[in-house]
Formats: C-alpha cells, structure tokens, sequence
C-alpha cells in the first residue's frame, strides 16, 4: 500500500527554482533513501512534503489524501514526522518538556523513547541547550516519534557527528525499521549505513529525479556518476 506518492512536484523559493520535475512513492513500512550531492533538492524536497514550502506544480497525496493545500500543522497532524536539519530542539525547555510539546496518543511515549535512546533517560530534566550535539540529536529523533508518525523524515540526522554517536543513532534507526515497521524517508551520506537499512532509493541531480529503484539495484556506476562515490 502506498503511504506517500510524490508526483512531478516542482517547488520554488521567490522567483528561483528548486525542484523541477520529482517523483517517487513510499510504501507502509518502506525506507526510502533520498540521495544526491549538496545543493541537489533534498531538503527542498522534504519541505515541499511537509508542507513547509509551497508546490507550484505537481501532486503529493499521504495517506489517500491531497495535502498539497494543506498547512504544515495539519500534514504533522496526519502523520508526517519530521527531524530537520540541525536539529532545532527547544534549547530553553527541558529534555520532557521538549518530548511532550507535540506529543500525540499512540505507540510512541516518554518511556518508550527513553528506551530507545537512553541517554535521554539520564537528562530528562536538563535543559536541550546544553546537550551534547548528539544527544540533541536523539532528542530530535525522539521528540518526532513522540507525535506517533506514520512517516518518519530524517533529514541529515548523523551530520556532524562523532562516529560513535551517529552509530548508536543508526542503530537506533534499524531497530525502528526491524521493530515497529514504520515507514522512513532518509536524507544521509553514509552509503554504506544506508545500503544496510533502506528498501529503496531515489537521486537528486539539480532538482529532478535522475535515478530510483532498489538499494540492492545501486551500482559503483550510479553512485560514482551522481554522488562522487
């Protein structure tokens, strides 16, 4: 069943355009991984899907249904979760105030994302701002969950990283996908992480869709044309 179909979305910024022509589809409980050098329409992307930046063309259907119109809030309260670049936890609040903010009923609470994550078993009470990059990062994570998504949106959630931070987050990131089946769209550079967790992949060049298919179909060749792999 198709739980996000991407359809010839092209989106701009004022009078300059970003994305051209994208197209893909997440099935439920899918990983699909959204590929392509810096600058190429990722993030772009994932703001059209989130509502975050306004299509001029194309359809994005979640669920059954048109968000195309929708405001942000309302495709969050359909099930769209995302972690965004940088993180941006709520630096004045408190590691729980920060998870219960956007908090929904569902599989997904404190406990259990303190399960995941326990680092942030060890802090609930102290401030975001003064967390580690990386547990900033878990708190990210955790925070999108706790809004019980149907589809998670990782984007660049290992950047900057220490290595061993960004394999407790990837470990984490296999455990959702082997425990809860829950479908994840991951924007990430680690190739070989991603060939290890994702179903499928689509690359970006210049904001078009140059190449999709399974991970398992991803060749030296592509990888070495559109990605410098």
């Amino acid at each position: 069943m198709t739980l996000l179909s991407v359809q010839k979305v092209a989106a701009s910024y004022g009078s300059a355009p970003a994305l051209f022509d994208v197209s893909f589809e997440i099935g439920a409980g899918e990983v699909l991984a959204l590929m392509g050098r810096n600058g190429m329409g990722k993030s772009t992307t994932v703001k059209t899907i989130c509502r975050l930046l306004p299509t001029t063309s194309g359809t994005l259907v979640f669920d059954g249904q048109d968000i195309n119109r929708l405001p942000a809030h309302k495709a969050a309260r359909m099930g769209l979760g995302l972690v965004p670049e940088g993180r941006r936890c709520f630096s004045n609040l408190t590691v729980t105030e920060n998870l219960i903010a956007a908090a929904r009923k569902g599989h997904w609470d404190v406990t259990r994302v303190s399960t995941l994550f326990p680092r942030l078993a060890e802090r609930p009470d102290q401030l975001s701002g003064s967390l580690s990059g990386g547990e900033q990062q878990m708190l990210a994570i955790a925070r999108a969950l706790m809004t019980n998504p149907k589809l998670l949106i990782l984007d660049e959630a290992t950047e900057g990283l220490a290595p061993i931070v960004r394999q407790e987050i990837w470990t984490a990131i296999r455990q959702l996908k082997r425990d809860t089946g829950l479908a994840i769209l991951i924007i990430d550079k680690s190739l070989r992480e991603l060939r290890q967790i994702a179903d499928k992949a689509v690359i970006l060049q210049r904001g078009e869709d140059v190449w999709s298919g399974t991970i398992a179909a991803l060749e030296d060749t592509v990888t070495e044309r559109f990605l410098g792999i």
